[in-house]
């Protein structure tokens, strides 16, 4: 017996690789269709515990596993999804064992939080197009479900049958931040731009003049950064190199007592040191790509973010001055919270909530892994999610769905819905693709 995926299209058969396997099957030709087959399964138990946060009890009664609904929560391959780094990466790269952001309940709100990719598989199905009010464009299948305003929802109703499943319309709201902003393009603009913002937050820049009898001059050039974190280090030093300035990597500092290990790089070549300080001139006219680059470099070096605030730190008023002025040519909204000890460093806060800070992240693309944590945060925000179009696209598509352990991913800025027990056929010695689909076990 076979079962149609959709009318007149048999479904394939695909499974993603097996952990728990030693080995795995690859068709040379093209994978014939998955045929129904029924197992008796004659384990002592049926009752099976369940933590996933979309499922409001603990204990459910399994007397079969499997499942013949065979949904298929797709998306398009180029859909970005949430990393749990704050990146985001296209959901056909995505991989087994990679780690995400996805939700959990607590308290009055949803709040995003890291979890683990447990399967990845890919499929052909009708594509339909969903377009939010804020211009955030969704493709996906008919059995794919959103979380909106309303619970979970799929993209359609179903086949026309008398009671239709819950599915969007046009006067749901999504529930997120809206669409990614796209990165930045990593030239030679934006490099000068990141030097200048991070060695000007963070580095020592300075000529030191000794007189030397018998010299004209006993001068001493040092180029000096030191930071906690190896990911700008190793960025800037590499970015250096582009412009024909070798510098060496060295440990600044111990760990001890409340301080952290520093590591550095530094010169003392004078041509590097006039190098540096050209690339680091404030240019006459940036352009966006510098300033990118610009805001990225000063984050890594003087930025915070903790409690849902970003911040820019600094007393030089040149800089802070600089730091308004590219935020808000690229669009971002700041203030300035200045104390009134001019010896202390004035703040620059960027507004708008998280939906501006990870556009933020995406757009400048800091080095930092640690200050781009939005975990524990509220999924909440005032971005305009309503749903103003949902549209077949009138053809099938390669999509591709992933089981994450929270049951769920952020799509684009959207939470979306993924089936969270297809793993537990992988313990079968069966896959989590068509297997769990066709291959049902059931207590005799």
């Amino acid at each position: 017996m076979f079962r149609a995926l959709h009318r007149g299209v048999l479904n394939p058969i695909s499974n993603p690789p097996n952990p728990w396997s030693t080995s795995e099957v690859e068709y040379l030709e093209e994978a014939p269709p998955a045929r129904l087959e029924v197992y008796e399964d004659h384990t002592r138990e049926i009752l099976s515990h369940n933590d996933s946060p979309d499922v409001g009890f603990s204990w459910s009664v399994n007397p079969y596993r499997g499942c013949f609904h065979a949904c298929s929560y797709c998306m398009s391959g180029d859909t970005p999804i949430l990393m749990g780094d704050g990146t985001t990466r296209p959901l056909e790269n995505v991989r087994v064992g990679d780690i995400i952001y996805g939700t959990v309940p607590r308290g009055r709100y949803r709040r995003y939080t890291r979890t683990r990719v447990l399967a990845h598989w890919r499929t052909v199905k009708p594509a339909y197009r969903i377009v939010l009010e804020d211009g955030t464009a969704l493709v996906a299948s008919a059995d794919h479900r959103f979380l909106t305003e309303r619970g979970w929802k799929y993209v359609t109703g179903g086949n026309g049958e008398p009671r239709q499943r819950p599915h969007l319309t046009t006067g749901n709201s999504l529930l997120g931040i809206g669409s990614f902003a796209s990165g930045p393009c990593i030239n030679v603009d934006y490099k000068r731009g990141y030097l200048c913002g991070l060695i000007r937050g963070d580095a020592l820049l300075r000529v030191f003049r000794y007189p030397r009898a018998g010299r004209a001059h006993g001068d001493q050039f040092h180029f000096r950064l030191a930071l906690v974190d190896l990911e700008p280090l190793r960025r800037a030093r590499s970015f250096l190199l582009e412009f024909e300035v070798a510098t060496h990597e060295f440990l600044f500092q111990e760990a001890f007592a409340m301080r952290r290990r520093l590591v550095g790089i530094r010169t003392h070549a004078r041509a590097n040191f006039e190098r540096i300080r050209d690339i680091c001139t404030w240019p006459a006219a940036d352009t966006a790509d510098w300033t990118r680059g610009f805001l990225a470099g000063i984050f890594d070096a003087e930025g915070s973010y903790s409690g849902g605030i970003l911040r820019i730190s600094n007393t030089d008023k040149r800089i802070l001055d600089e730091v308004q002025r590219a935020l808000a040519s690229l669009g971002f909204d700041s203030a300035l919270d200045q104390g009134t000890d001019v010896h202390r460093a004035s703040q620059v806060r960027v507004r708008g909530g998280l939906r501006d800070h990870l556009r933020f992240f995406h757009t400048v693309a800091p080095s930092i892994t640690r200050k781009r944590d939005i975990e524990g945060q509220a999924v909440k925000s005032a971005a305009k999610l309503r749903i103003v179009s949902i549209g077949a696209l009138g053809t099938q598509i390669p999509m591709y769905d992933i089981t994450t352990g929270t049951g769920d991913f952020i799509a684009n800025g959207v939470v979306s819905h993924n089936c969270y027990a297809r793993p537990s056929h992988e313990y079968l010695g069966f896959g989590a693709g068509t297997d769990f689909d066709r291959k049902i076990t059931v207590k005799p």
